[in-house]
């Protein structure tokens, strides 16, 4: 009978020592554009969605496009910068067609 040599494993490469091992905490990276948003913007466009639900951004575009249509400028860039936070896509969607129209 032959007697074969196997090497033992490190404590430091064990399978439990590397689940126990503490990693690293992956930071979260923040996928808007602007660095910082606004606060109070922020606010708003989560109650608003926390009263519209799923229509909240459908229901920001309309409020913009009524203060666009009324010359009211400040609650137009208000009620669009809620659409933007709320979905982006139809928030360049309505500025593209203000600015076109």
């Amino acid at each position: 009978m032959t007697v074969h040599f196997a090497a033992a494993r490190t404590a430091a490469g064990s399978p439990l020592a590397r689940a126990l091992r503490q990693r690293r905490p992956v930071w979260a990276a923040n996928d808007n554009d602007e660095p910082q948003a606004d606060d109070q913007l922020l606010r708003a466009s989560l109650k608003h969605f926390a009263e519209h639900g799923l229509r909240a951004a459908h229901e920001a575009k309309q409020k913009a496009e009524e203060a666009f249509f009324a010359g009211d400028r400040e609650s137009y860039q208000w009620w669009l910068g809620v659409c933007r936070m709320l979905d982006r896509r139809m928030a360049r969607q309505l500025e593209n067609s203000n600015s076109q129209g």
